[in-house]
């Protein structure tokens, strides 16, 4: 069994395997990084299953290799010895009196136990480390949240069971409700959670021992030092990827392991990404706008998923954030603008901060759907007209004519669409796109993907029912609890919320709304990998919709037909944003 180690080495001191036992008896493992002088100090506390002890380098070795390259901040002023994927490097917050604690979730790394993701059981295990944390003797009683997606992720949830010692959480690139945001878009399966349970949880599972990578810093096994067969680590793990798909509909599975927004009090930063379609951006907003929390904060920013939380710019943030809440630092966080963007150019990035979110003085602007032409346009079609394509193919593209001046466009995005199918039920895949005046698509590096287009949005039409209590003009909210199947050709009314995005149109670019009946592919080969991914990135990333149990030809193949014309005005709803006066 692992023991508890203490020493002293680059300016902090580390402890190794510190147990934490949970209420059913499991003691789960923790790494603490403090100051070397005595004393209390507020916490930075991580849970999750990506292992303590396994390198950002050797785990994610071609993320590193990028981020460092192009953003030389990250490695500087740091040994690196200590940077794990998507937590915070002790070596750069235990220096400012931070205590850094990481630990590994039931099941993964060096905490053995049943992986059961973002289970009820799991969101209990970090409820009980946080007070662990808080009454510690090198503990000020302050314990703070911070981390990117899955560390991200489970802050909404243990953030619902209000922990007492939970001073004050950073969501970075999370995600929060676990059918829409995470296992199905608009009710339509999402196949990255059984691939990246195989990549990167499976491959970090506690009971690997011998057979796992070892810790750089410690020699140990990042796995645990027991060494399990194959048999016996398939029975401590849930199958992730059938349990989802046993659950289509939004019930008590998907229910357990999302957020309870009316509970979540406490003070936050909630940061998303642009370019994170398909899982990163639209919890971030969702949470920002209907948690309780009286003092939150939205940030919004580009590029790959894992850089500006290590860059100087997300670090600095973070700091002054948790040097209010977890050290009661003056340093005017409290005067801090609610809303901070990076609204994204073509070329650039230019910050901005604004007091609300959606930005107050949108302009919300519908351009509509003329399938005769396959236009969009400022007025809807005077006469009826549709357009047929194929229901599992590339779709229809509508486009508008040339801009005639700079147009941001910044929020959330929805469509109405009037469609018809030749079979009981049909998957519609949007993307919101913008062309060059030579017709070249403006796609941009994603949180994942080098070729994200501007915005995606996706709806299964027997999903088609609404929330009237939650839904609004510009973000439609399903229910996702019946199903209400086509009628074959009969016309039915969907109304598609897109993600939010942030883009600041040339003059004479053209936008456009592609509906789909599959992924959106940038191309069909761009040969861009990442060690972490079992794809090749052709536009979505690993946020890919191909399960054909959840799909089958027989009932979403067939044809689809859009349609628009007096009384089925078709039309997508864009923010767009003037400037400040």
């Amino acid at each position: 069994m692992a023991s508890t180690r203490s020493e002293l080495r680059d300016g902090m001191r580390i402890d190794w395997d510190v147990p934490i036992k949970m209420d059913d008896g499991l003691v789960l493992r923790a790494d603490v990084y403090r100051p070397e002088k005595e004393g209390r100090f507020p916490v930075i506390l991580s849970y999750g299953p990506y292992a303590k002890g396994l390198a950002f380098q050797d785990g994610y070795p071609s993320a590193w290799q990028r981020m460092v390259a192009e953003h030389p901040d990250v490695a500087c002023g740091s040994t690196n010895q200590y940077q794990n994927w998507e937590v915070v490097d002790p070596e750069k917050w235990v220096p400012d009196g931070y205590a850094c604690v990481r630990v590994d979730s039931r099941g993964a790394g060096r905490s053995p136990g049943y992986i059961d993701h973002f289970s009820p059981r799991e969101t209990k295990d970090f409820y009980l480390c946080i007070e662990w944390a808080g009454v510690q003797p090198w503990a000020s009683g302050k314990v703070g949240l911070n981390g990117i997606s899955y560390y991200g992720i489970n802050q909404w949830h243990v953030a619902s069971l209000r922990p007492p010692h939970l001073a004050a959480m950073c969501i970075w690139e999370g995600a929060a409700d676990w059918y829409r945001d995470m296992t199905h878009h608009g009710g339509i399966l999402s196949t990255f959670w059984a691939n990246w349970y195989d990549m990167q949880v499976k491959t970090v599972q506690y009971g690997l021992g011998e057979r796992g990578p070892r810790s750089r810093v410690t020699g140990e096994p990042v796995c645990g030092d027991e060494t399990l067969s194959d048999r016996e680590l398939q029975k401590n793990r849930c199958d992730l990827g059938d349990d989802i798909l046993a659950h289509p509909l939004d019930d008590d599975y998907h229910r357990g392991r999302s957020p309870v927004w009316e509970k979540i009090t406490v003070p936050l930063l909630s940061a998303a990404n642009w370019g994170g379609q398909g899982l990163h951006p639209r919890g971030n907003f969702e949470g920002f706008v209907r948690a309780a929390s009286k003092d939150k904060w939205l940030e919004a920013h580009g590029i790959e998923h894992w850089t500006h939380f290590y860059t100087d710019y997300g670090v600095d943030l973070q700091k002054r954030f948790f040097a209010y809440y977890l050290k009661g630092e003056q340093n005017g966080w409290d005067r801090q603008p609610r809303v901070q963007l990076q609204v994204r150019h073509v070329d650039r990035f230019v910050e901005r901060h604004e007091g609300e979110w959606p930005i107050a003085r949108t302009r919300w602007t519908k351009f509509f759907l003329d399938p005769a032409d396959h236009a969009l346009g400022p007025e809807p079609p005077r006469a009826a007209a549709s357009v047929t394509y194929d229901a599992l193919g590339d779709g229809v593209t509508f486009i508008s004519a040339p801009l005639e001046r700079e147009t941001e466009i910044t929020g959330p995005l929805a469509a109405r669409l009037f469609m018809s199918s030749s079979t009981a039920d049909a998957d519609l895949f949007l993307v919101f796109r913008v062309f060059s005046p030579d017709m070249r698509e403006v796609v941009f590096m994603g949180a994942i993907d080098p070729h994200t287009p501007v915005a995606q949005g996706w709806l299964r039409a027997s999903h088609r029912k609404l929330d009237s209590k939650l839904s609004t003009e510009y973000r439609p909210y399903h229910t996702h609890d019946e199903l209400q199947l086509l009628e074959p050709g009969e016309v039915v009314q969907l109304d598609i919320e897109l993600w939010p995005t942030s883009i600041v149109v040339p003059p004479a670019h053209r936008v456009a709304l592609t509906v789909r009946g599959k992924d959106y592919e940038w191309q069909k080969a761009t040969g861009a990998r990442l060690s972490n991914f079992k794809n090749e990135l052709r536009g979505c990333g690993p946020f890919l919709h191909d399960d054909p149990r959840d799909r089958p030809a027989a009932v979403f193949g067939g044809k689809n037909a859009l349609h628009a014309g007096p009384g089925r005005e078709s039309y997508v709803l864009v923010p767009v944003v003037p400037p400040k006066r």
